[in-house]
């Protein structure tokens, strides 16, 4: 049985439907979206009711005749006592029966935040629109534009009883989500500064663990419109995000979220889209300190801690530790000492095998690498050549999971972990380290996207780029747009990657677009490995490596 508070909230909604309306033309009109002609044609009727979302000083400078200001900072990320919501409802004319048209100067936030507003508290969609293109538009062809203040409306009648909730995530929900990336998009709609760690509202710079990109500026076109329904599908399908999946939008106070929100849920019909009104501004606040993060995908690289945790012998014997540590240095280097239970596949079979993959398979096996383990990746320490050129075969072959040991095996020692050797000196009393691993079926699942052999072979959803990844330009170039990024100037000197706000700073300068087929190419695999770890670190969705 339905409570009460349902019952009105779904009579106030029926009042506000539009066959209760006058019938207004819909020629004009995708989805919520209204052109300038259809506002031109429609400007005059008294059930339109137009509200200028921009700040009051900028309604006061320029506005389309008949508008009202509606200053959607009014609601800000904290929530407001419905009756206040109510007054200023009222104030503004908003009464069931009416078509409501929203803009502000184009490009921006502020009208969609409204619109998200009006929803959230109990306004059906089908009474709001938004101008496409705003002001900016409206200007440009010719629009009537006025400074002269617009007369205070007849109080409107609108009652704000509840909350739609269907619209709104709070911080559980969130969190949870976080943990759940495969089911959940956490779509960040702020800018690279902000997502890479460059720039910070509050005290902690980065973004939400496993969030995804998107700024509210990639919805636009130069006109300030949005962009059209298959151009958006187009970027959501290739960062990966499904229309089957709930799509969380946040920013830093919950203004530029509600661009994606609107364009995803009102443009593109995605079901489940909800926006996260605190923002980063209710994460940071959290008293449990969340983490944040810098990097697009922070867990491809690993430190001692972590690998004497999760790669432990106890974990092993208990069948706990999904755990496969694989040593790329040369045998006569394993043998002096390495890391307990790693394993040795030195990087020369790897750079033997970049056209052989069932044959680099079969001694995956052997050595006992469980495909459906993480492979962590040990070398002489950092993200080197020899490293990345294992990571990029093993991700090659559909590998569950890759990471790369940031430290060395004598900095590993250093910090006081034991360190393995196959077997004990005669008389030295100390046990063989015991067989920690037995040969294992390594079916391999090749991931076509990753290593290819011919770069016409392949088409992305964007025009190739393609990245030189050596120091030198590689001897045959292919034809396209081609960029030189040396892969050392992505490192420090420990061969640790550099700060995420730095690499972007670099990518960003040389010009690399965030929407691209991206192409690594250099005379040697290894050299343009490196550059696949880091972007692939960065977050880059589409990154293959040309095979020379």
């Amino acid at each position: 049985m339905l409570k009460m508070s349902q019952v009105w909230f779904l009579f106030s909604m029926a009042a506000f439907l539009p066959m209760a309306q006058p019938s207004i033309a819909a020629d004009g009109i995708q989805g919520r979206l209204a052109s300038v002609a259809w506002l031109e044609n429609n400007l005059a009727r008294s059930d339109v009711l137009i509200l200028d979302a921009s700040p009051a000083r900028l309604y006061k400078q320029q506005h389309i005749p008949g508008a009202v200001n509606a200053d959607m900072f009014l609601f800000g990320p904290q929530d407001v006592p419905l009756a206040e919501v109510e007054r200023r409802l009222r104030s503004w004319g908003v009464s069931p029966g009416l078509q409501i048209v929203i803009y502000d100067q184009g490009g921006t936030y502020m009208a969609t935040r409204l619109f998200w507003d009006l929803l959230h508290h109990g306004l059906p969609a089908e009474s709001l629109l938004i101008l496409d293109g705003g002001m900016a538009k409206w200007r440009s062809v010719g629009g009537a534009v006025t400074n002269d203040p617009t007369p205070a409306p007849r109080p409107g009648t609108v009652r704000v009883t509840t909350l739609n909730h269907d619209v709104r995530v709070k911080l559980p929900e969130f969190l949870a989500a976080t943990g759940d990336p495969r089911n959940n998009v956490l779509l960040e709609a702020l800018e690279p500064s902000y997502f890479f760690g460059a720039a910070a509202f509050f005290n902690r710079a980065g973004h939400v663990p496993h969030a995804t990109l998107m700024p509210s500026d990639d919805f636009y076109n130069p006109d300030k419109t949005f962009k059209s329904p298959p151009e958006m599908q187009r970027m959501l399908n290739h960062l990966g995000v499904k229309p089957g999946q709930q799509i969380l939008t946040y920013c830093g106070g919950g203004g530029a979220a509600a661009v994606p929100f609107f364009a995803l849920k009102f443009v593109l019909d995605y079901p489940r889209v909800k926006l996260f009104q605190e923002s980063q501004l209710g994460w940071l606040q959290d008293e449990r300190e969340l983490p944040v993060w810098t990097y697009g995908a922070p867990y491809l690289v690993r430190d001692t801690p972590w690998l004497k945790a999760w790669g432990s012998p106890m974990l092993k014997a208990f069948g706990l530790s999904r755990v496969s540590i694989v040593d790329v240095r040369p045998a006569d280097v394993f043998k002096l000492g390495h890391v307990p239970l790693a394993v040795n596949v030195p990087a020369q079979i790897f750079k033997d095998h970049p056209h052989s993959p069932e044959a680099l398979a079969a001694l995956l096996g052997q050595a006992g690498v469980d495909r459906s383990h993480e492979a962590v990746v040990v070398s002489e320490g950092g993200l080197n050549e020899s490293s990345a050129l294992a990571y990029l075969m093993l991700d090659s072959l559909g590998q569950q999971k890759v990471s790369i040991f940031m430290d060395s095996v004598e900095r590993w020692a250093e910090l006081g972990h034991a360190v393995a050797r196959p077997a004990a000196a005669a008389g030295s009393g100390k046990p063989p380290e015991p067989r920690s691993t037995q040969a294992l079926p390594y079916a391999a699942s090749l991931r076509a996207d990753r290593l290819v052999t011919d770069a016409k072979s392949t088409q992305g959803l964007y025009p190739k780029v393609y990245v030189a990844s050596g120091r030198q330009l590689p001897v045959k170039t292919p034809e396209g747009p081609l960029l030189h990024l040396p892969y050392d100037q992505f490192l420090n000197a420990d061969g640790t990657p550099k700060a995420a706000k730095d690499i972007w700073s670099a990518l960003a300068k040389a010009g690399v677009p965030r929407y691209a087929e991206i192409v690594l190419v250099a005379d040697a695999l290894g050299e343009a490995a490196v550059n696949y770890v880091i972007f692939r670190l960065m977050g880059f969705p589409d990154v293959k490596v040309l095979a020379p």
